[in-house]
């Protein structure tokens, strides 16, 4: 496991999560990404926003406004480009000797163009926007005053033209740059007077073009730096593809089932409409409603291409053809309605989270544990025996209170000795109630431990503070299970990732003598956070328990192939899944020196308040009695 750096930075995590969901809402589309990038731009084939490194290393506010900008402009502005015209740019540019210059002039007046377009429609967007054209004009200023002492002209020009384009007053004019420039400025500033007149982004095109004409002219060199990234993609074919906006309009099939035009021939058309009809049929002449739009086939019939309806249709149809054979109308052969039992369903396909799409889970069982490992097992048990009895003595003593104590100011029940509220009070609670017996302890654990090859150094430790969860639970009785992950390094590619799940303790061996085989965890590759909580989700889920906790034992963020920066935000949201299903998840961070801060916030970005930061391994097992003292003291009520 190991942090992850971008431009020597980390990632805010929690950030990038809420940057996320802005440019899902604005894009009013789930399929939307988020990633970073050296520049920011939108890839309308991969359906990414990019946003920009530029905005690292600043201080939070303005970190924040920045890329804020940068998903304001590709996730709103990107529906005010005409992408047809970036490929006609594309193609001007190849044709003259300064390409570079012309297609960074390009995506700056179009983002200076939707950008006052954004701030009319949005007004809350202004202070962003207002943010980042300070924090640009100090960069541009800054890079105007080295090319000019660097003699590189075409970049002291392009930072020139940024810094008259967004200044306040008319009175800010371009400085001196080259003998050769100098006449040219006057047209200049009156383009750029254009780009805030301009409507569309043919408008911006006409622009760039006439300015380019003289700067072909006139210019020897080409830019060295990239300030406005314009990727050369098949914009054309891009024009053609549905936005963000229209993502959503049509409706998903549950399967992709095409209905064919060929006819059988007894069909009874009807030439009147009926609005009760349903084009949405499997076959032209053995259709019939169905409530939901999402099943059925694809047809090119036309709206007359209907039969008539009689009693033996079924309106829901979809429930009869999963559920039982009916004994009228035989429907059993209709592909639209067939659904095999212990299918995955449409809605499982992304169940544990996109990132995840190639993953897939290998059980493994431990090996019967060595001589020497159930020695190593009965030294850690001895080391923590006193923890182990006084968490059993506690539980005891809590379950014996539960018996006898009663509960009381109750408005039925036993009447109360003490009737003095009888007469001093106006809804006096005069009786009581003893408790039921409880005998047991109401509580499921499951403890997920993380076998990445950074553990090295922590394992053994770990398996000591593992020994003490086995061995507390199973003296009171508590069913658990223990389970190592990770993942496959050298096995691992873009369409298959096996995820390793070494299940030391099972539930059904918990409360007997499976300890020993704890031993054998040991540090192995990556780690697939997000994916291995959703897995332990799912087994969790299907105990009958009232309480349910999963304790993810790890030493920092998730590593594994193509997981590493949106591992955090997949991890984030499993933690999140299984809270919804009334799951505990908390996080044991391990670490063997002071943790820093960035760390805690990172680990605290995924599992929220429920983490529990160990400086010091050695005294893991200091750490989790407290803990495991208060999980079993909530499980039964106390």
């Amino acid at each position: 496991m190991k942090f992850i750096k971008f431009n020597d930075s980390r990632i805010d995590s929690f950030l990038f999560m809420e940057l996320t969901d802005l440019a899902k809402t604005l894009a009013k589309s789930d399929d939307v990404e988020l990633e970073y990038g050296v520049q920011s731009y939108y890839d309308p084939f991969e359906k990414k926003i990019f946003i920009s490194h530029f905005w690292d290393d600043r201080k939070q506010e303005d970190m924040t406004a920045g890329l804020k900008s940068d998903v304001f402009l590709r996730a709103v502005g990107t529906v005010y480009s005409d992408l047809s015209v970036f490929q006609e740019i594309i193609r001007y540019a190849h044709t003259i000797s300064i390409p570079d210059l012309c297609k960074q002039l390009f995506m700056l007046f179009e983002d200076i163009r939707i950008e006052e377009r954004i701030k009319r429609e949005r007004p809350g967007t202004k202070k962003v926007f207002k943010r980042r054209r300070e924090l640009y004009r100090r960069h541009f200023k800054t890079q105007l005053t080295i090319n000019q002492e660097r003699s590189i002209l075409t970049d002291a020009l392009y930072c020139a033209m940024y810094v008259k384009l967004t200044a306040d007053s008319p009175l800010e004019e371009i400085p001196p740059l080259h003998e050769q420039i100098n006449p040219m400025i006057p047209f200049i500033e009156s383009s750029l007077e254009r780009v805030y007149e301009a409507h569309s982004t043919g408008d911006i095109a006409v622009i760039v073009k006439e300015l380019m004409e003289g700067f072909d002219e006139l210019l020897d060199k080409d830019m060295l730096n990239t300030y406005f990234f314009f990727p050369e993609l098949d914009y054309e074919k891009a024009a053609k593809e549905p936005l963000f906006h229209d993502l959503k309009r049509k409706p998903k099939l549950s399967e992709d089932i095409k209905v064919d035009r060929e006819k059988e021939g007894d069909e009874d058309i009807h030439e009147e409409y009926m609005e009760v009809w349903h084009r949405e049929t499997e076959a032209p002449s053995k259709s019939f409603l169905q409530f939901d739009l999402e099943h059925g086939g694809k047809s090119d019939l036309g709206k007359d291409a209907a039969r008539e309806g009689d009693d033996g249709d079924q309106a829901l149809g979809t429930v009869q053809g999963s559920a039982k054979q009916t004994h009228r109308k035989d429907y059993s052969k209709l592909e639209a309605l067939e659904e095999a039992e212990g299918e995955e369903s449409g809605a499982d396909a992304h169940e544990n989270g996109k990132e995840n799409k190639y993953a897939f889970p290998v059980m493994i069982s431990p090996e019967p544990p060595a001589p020497e490992q159930i020695d190593v097992y009965k030294q850690h048990a001895k080391e923590i025996e006193p923890y182990q009895k006084r968490l059993k003595q506690m539980i005891q003593k809590t379950l014996e209170h539960k018996k006898t104590w009663p509960k009381t100011d109750l408005h039925a029940g036993r009447l109360s000795k003490k009737l003095i509220r009888y007469f001093t009070e106006s809804n006096p609670r005069l009786f009581y109630k003893k408790q039921a017996p409880s005998t047991e302890i109401d509580a499921v654990f499951t403890l997920l431990v993380d076998c990445s090859a950074s553990m090295f150094d922590k394992m053994d430790e770990t398996k000591k503070g593992i020994v003490l969860f086995h061995e507390a639970l199973k003296s009171v009785q508590v069913p658990h299970q223990i389970v190592g992950f990770w993942e496959d390094t050298n096995d691992a590619s873009e369409t298959s990732q096996p995820n390793y799940f070494n299940t030391v303790v099972s539930f059904k061996d918990s409360l007997f003598d499976a300890g020993p085989s704890i031993m054998s965890l040991e540090p192995e590759e990556d780690n697939r956070d997000g994916y291995a909580i959703r897995q332990m989700t799912k087994m969790i889920l299907k105990r009958r328990e009232e309480q349910k906790f999963l304790i993810v034992f790890s030493d920092g963020e998730p590593a594994a192939f193509s997981y590493e920066q949106n591992g955090i935000v997949d991890t984030h949201e499993a933690v999140l899944e299984a809270r919804k299903k009334g799951i505990e998840v908390i996080n044991v961070f391990l670490s063997n020196s002071p943790i820093e801060e960035a760390q805690m916030k990172t680990i605290q970005d995924m599992y929220g308040k429920f983490s529990i930061f160990v400086p010091d391994v050695d005294t893991l097992p200091d750490v989790l009695y407290p803990l495991l003292k208060k999980l079993l003291h909530k499980s039964i009520g106390a």
